[in-house]
């Protein structure tokens, strides 16, 4: 991702001292975990311009989750403030840098994964596929329902193992359909758990984050700007 960025012009500055967003501990509902972890990724980034995330998910926790966990602390107007700075690094490109074509060659086939949070909770459908479009060399195989979850969910899968088997069978079912060598998602936690049923049942598809493709092939670009990764 931060490949991508330096191409088309943009200043990268990634803080060491940041860590996980909180997430995983939110979602089980141990709120008094997460709390602490999402005061410091607040902390840790207060001063950043621009947040990019190369993850749905993690995107939406911070925009869309850490007003309502931050809501006692006194961090909470800070939080609300942070969380309009972060984007999804395809809805980053798309929207905000409004760059399309970032110099991409990946002479592959490949279908797209909607993850769930991209999806649902920050409404982002059309930007990775405009962005996989613009690859040059590729050719872009849409799934058969490829907005139905592929059973991950973090938690879920472990405590629902059976279901989120079944989910997971029949999304790569769909994947193995479209007779692709790749396939792409937002969101890494997706990619494992495809990846892991893909590799299982002896399938020759592959995961693979957009921000990979997108830096199959450097390009130089625009104007720079700060932005934090």
């Amino acid at each position: 991702m931060a490949e991508v960025l330096q191409r088309i012009g943009l200043d990268v500055f990634f803080p060491e001292e940041q860590t996980c967003c909180g997430q995983p501990a939110f979602n089980s509902g141990q709120w008094q975990e997460a709390l602490p972890v999402a005061e410091r990724f607040v902390r840790v980034f207060a001063t950043a311009e621009t947040i990019v995330c190369p993850s749905g998910s993690c995107t939406a926790m911070v925009r869309s989750f850490y007003p309502e966990l931050l809501a006692n602390s006194p961090l909470r107007s800070d939080a609300e403030a942070l969380a309009r700075r972060v984007f999804e690094f395809s809805e980053f490109l798309v929207k905000v840098a409004k760059v399309t074509d970032v110099g991409a060659d990946f002479p592959h086939t490949v279908t797209y994964h909607d993850s769930c949070h991209l999806l649902r909770e920050l409404q982002l459908r059309t930007e990775p596929r405009i962005l996989l479009r613009n690859v040059k060399n590729l050719e872009l195989v849409e799934m058969l329902r490829s907005d139905e979850c592929c059973g991950f969910g973090g938690v879920f899968s472990v405590k629902f193992g059976m279901i989120s088997a079944a989910m997971s069978e029949t999304k790569c079912g769909n994947i193995d359909a479209t007779n692709v060598e790749f396939v792409t998602s937002c969101d890494s936690s997706c990619l494992l758990h495809i990846g892991g049923i893909l590799k299982k049942t002896g399938s020759p598809v592959r995961p693979i984050h957009l921000a990979s493709i997108l830096a199959a092939s450097p390009n130089s670009s625009t104007a720079a700007r700060r932005v934090h990764s």
